[in-house]
């Protein structure tokens, strides 16, 4: 038998799990080399971290002087901007990462490590808590510091692509709305007068007295809290544009969900902050107008975003972010006003957030008084085989999770199982498996729905993989959280060759 090939599998297959994890070998090594050459500290561990956005890779490098984070990323045009940006604001005394070393080609560099929390992490955790209310406050302040004086012989040459966030960046995040959320609705509406509102409100907000560094990504998610002290990350996407944008970007995040009166207050201390910078008033009544229209801009970009992810690729996350969104929305528009009339785009966005339109995307909610249990097993198909149906009517799903690459073919893998992080970072990372469940949740929100609606007692879901020790576990853990996020319902779960049964709900 050729080495190259297991029990059940192609030799191509194994091939391309081994190339996967040499690689990823091949990776940590050149970031213990690059820090070997910065540091003579002893490397005690290297752990490689979730990946969070785009192509990036992150190791944690820990040392007997501290910690240290090792990214690569094969972009090098990325890595410049993200490198350049942090040694210019660093020098400006702002709270970005400092870069400590960086290899020849640029594809791998040294940087601070702030930690794993980030204020999101937090507010998740406390609540709307005083203590979470200064991290915000803190948050906004050091932005205002980075924003202006950050800016101060900035070079934005180093920017990945646009220089300024102007009209045609503008327009092109309405027309995203348009495209990918707007279109799929089929609301019918008058290309020309629309068209024309956008061009009118994208005219309207790159009129700003206060052009500055603009973050472009600025969430709660990128801010990393390290002994109560505010720490920012992912700014690589950023551009010269308005101080409103990054604002608008941290009080208005869906996920966050900030009362209208932590919205209002904060925006007034923000305001304060960069007045005291500027050492110059500001017209609140211009920015604040202003601020609204760019709120306006980021709402509708979320839901494109949305729309694309969702409605087009039918990833599960997003679909069911939608309705927050729409509510954000439908606030918004209730509440808000931006300083200019858009008659065409205003009765457009009305009609997108009536309440037939939120309940198309809202799922149903089980109840106390709901019958179903949804049964989710894990499985293997070499010892126990299908598991028995034992339900009065029968039915369900059988999904096969062997045709994602197979964690239990390497050797530091063997003896965990799909619940140990080391394997969850493995296939949600370097596997298809985030694509395959996808489907999945494609597949069985629709009988999940159904069975609510008609009062059925049970739905099986099995999950089968070689051992049913990797692939199969995790696969059946992640149905199970996303059966409860999204539906409510009662679920029992069984990892059969684990001996492990739960009852949830």
């Amino acid at each position: 038998m050729s080495p190259l090939r297991g029990s059940g599998e192609t030799g191509n297959f194994i091939l391309l799990l081994r190339l996967r994890f040499f690689f990823m070998k091949a990776v940590a090594e050149d970031i213990k080399n690059l820090f070997a050459s910065y540091s003579n500290a002893t490397i005690e561990s290297i752990e490689k971290l979730p990946q969070s956005g785009g192509d990036r890779i992150y190791f944690r490098v820990t040392s007997s002087q501290g910690s240290f984070i090792g990214t690569y990323n094969k972009n090098i045009r990325e890595n410049q901007t993200f490198i350049n940006f942090s040694k210019h604001f660093k020098k400006a005394s702002c709270p970005v990462p400092e870069i400590y070393s960086i290899s020849d080609d640029q594809s791998i560099y040294i940087q601070e490590d702030f930690g794993d929390e980030s204020l999101l992490n937090i507010l998740e955790k406390e609540g709307y808590t005083e203590h979470v209310y200064q991290l915000f406050q803190q948050s906004l302040q050091k932005l205002a510091f980075l924003q202006i004086v950050g800016h101060k012989n900035l070079d934005y040459s180093w920017c990945i692509t646009s220089k300024e966030f102007g009209k045609q960046a503008i327009l092109s995040d309405l027309l995203y709305f348009k495209y990918y959320f707007l279109d799929t609705l089929k609301i019918p509406y008058d290309k020309e007068k629309l068209i024309d509102d956008f061009d009118a409100l994208s005219s309207y907000l790159i009129r700003v007295e206060n052009k500055y560094f603009m973050y472009r990504d600025f969430q709660s998610r990128n801010v990393m809290v390290k002994n109560d002290k505010v720490h920012f990350i992912d700014y690589q996407g950023g551009m010269k544009g308005a101080l409103q944008y990054d604002v608008a970007s941290m009080l208005w995040q869906a996920k966050a969900e900030l009362s209208d009166e932590w919205k209002n207050n904060l925006l007034d201390y923000y305001i304060d902050c960069a007045e005291e910078i500027l050492r110059k008033p500001i017209d609140r009544i211009r920015f604040v107008s202003q601020f609204n229209g760019y709120v306006l801009i980021r709402l509708l970009q979320v839901l494109g975003a949305y729309g694309f992810r969702g409605v087009f690729e039918r990833k599960a996350h997003f679909l069911t972010s939608i309705p927050l969104a729409l509510r954000n929305m439908k606030w918004f528009l209730l509440n808000k006003h931006t300083g200019i009339v858009l008659p065409e785009f205003e009765r457009v966005l009305h009609l997108v957030v009536e309440d037939e339109i939120i309940q198309r995307f809202e799922p149903i909610q089980a109840t106390e008084l709901t019958p179903l249990v949804v049964k989710v097993n894990s499985f293997s198909y070499k010892i126990n085989g299908y598991p028995a149906d034992v339900t009065e009517h029968g039915g369900g799903f059988v999904f096969d999770c062997r045709g994602i690459l197979n964690p239990g073919r390497i050797e530091e893998f063997k003896s965990l199982n799909g619940r140990d992080k080391a394997v969850k970072d493995f296939l949600e990372q370097q596997t298809k498996m985030p694509e395959f469940l996808n489907s999945v949740y494609n597949l069985i929100d629709i009988a999940v729905e159904d069975y609510i609606r008609r009062g059925f007692e049970t739905l099986t879901i099995n999950f089968g993989c070689t051992g049913g020790q990797h692939r199969s576990v995790y696969a059946a853990d992640a149905v199970v959280r996303h059966l409860r996020n999204k539906f409510g319902v009662k679920i029992e779960l069984n990892h059969i060759e684990q001996g492990i049964l739960e009852l949830k709900g």
